[in-house]
């Protein structure tokens, strides 16, 4: 609950009249947000927050304090928590996002993107909870970009697929639901290795020392997941009043761009040497199989008027970036 203001009302005895103040109490739209300790989970986590809604986070292994920890793999206790919660919405932001990951531990991963999902549908859809599942441009392979919702996915990895049977799982036990599709992500960062586009800080700084050779052939459009998070908030907002938000929807930032020339950018945004940068214009044979383009038509969330305007890549990852800068100075010069 919180306070909506006050209520002015005229109270009669005999001999007097006595005014009033009294504090209204308005329900609060709570929200669920599973990975609260993840990249996109605690931007989704403040997003809601700064707009009003009681937030309730959820986390595992990194559960910290303010958030609830609960194993999503366990069906009694997803149960037991949407019980004694009772949330309005579900944003599932909970996932093993690393390909190579998957490839290696594939029945965790498994586990968690897509069973773990078909309990939190089937529990949101039996409590009444809008649901909604973050999945991924990966469900894509790449050959016919741009995709738009109803294309049929195609996942060339494990990743992939078992984000495709998440939507899959989502959409059977919650046909209320939605599904919303984002590319590759990075944002505030709690290390820079929690993000592939982040992670590139590192290959940017090694040009005192070696060469570094970096894919220059996959495109990606890098997004800030402060506007994904601020897509969530809306979809959710507008499902509240209209039952007719369901299904697949997509969301990305515009710029495309390689790994190689988000270094290259993220060099120049800094003024660092790139020269020790070598664009690799062919995939490596032992990598993991990657989509070479799975461009994201957004056109059905812009019709709706549920999109945002990305923030340009340049200023955005030098915002996320310059807390990692050694030069403390630096950051006084240009930021105070």
């Amino acid at each position: 609950m919180k306070r909506a203001g006050a209520e002015i009302r005229l109270n009669f005895s005999p001999g007097r009249v006595q005014l009033v103040k009294e504090d209204q109490l308005v329900p609060v739209d709570r929200v669920m947000v599973t990975g609260a300790t993840g990249l996109l989970g605690r931007a989704v986590c403040r997003e809601f927050q700064d707009n009003g809604w009681f937030v309730i986070g959820t986390g595992y292994r990194r559960a910290r304090p303010r958030l609830l920890r609960c194993d999503l793999t366990d069906e009694e206790a997803v149960k037991g928590l949407l019980f004694e919660y009772k949330p309005d919405v579900i944003v599932h932001c909970a996932a093993e996002r690393r390909p190579d990951v998957v490839e290696r531990h594939t029945e965790a991963a498994v586990n968690l993107n897509v069973h773990a999902t078909g309990t939190l549908a089937k529990e949101a859809a039996a409590a009444g909870s809008f649901f909604l599942y973050i999945s991924s441009d990966y469900v894509f392979d790449g050959r016919n970009p741009p995709y738009g919702e109803d294309d049929c996915p195609n996942p060339l990895n494990l990743y992939g697929r078992s984000k495709m049977e998440g939507e899959r799982e989502t959409l059977r036990h919650c046909p209320g639901a939605a599904v919303l599709r984002v590319p590759v992500l990075y944002g505030e960062v709690e290390s820079v290795m929690e993000s592939a586009v982040t992670s590139l800080w590192l290959k940017v700084q090694e040009g005192a020392t070696d060469s570094c050779t970096l894919d220059h052939c996959q495109q990606r459009f890098p997004t800030d997941a402060r506007d994904v998070a601020a897509v969530c908030r809306k979809l959710c907002e507008r499902s509240r009043q209209d039952s007719s938000i369901k299904g697949i929807f997509h969301f990305s930032a515009k710029e495309q761009m390689t790994k190689y020339e988000m270094a290259v950018a993220i060099a120049q945004a800094f003024k660092l040497p790139s020269s020790h940068l070598i664009p690799l214009t062919e995939q490596p044979a032992t990598s993991v199989l990657r989509p070479i383009n799975s461009q994201l038509n957004c056109s059905r969330l812009e019709l709706l008027n549920l999109s945002v305007a990305p923030r340009p890549f340049t200023s955005a990852i030098t915002d996320c970036l310059w807390p990692f800068t050694p030069d403390k100075r630096w950051r006084q010069t240009v930021f105070h």
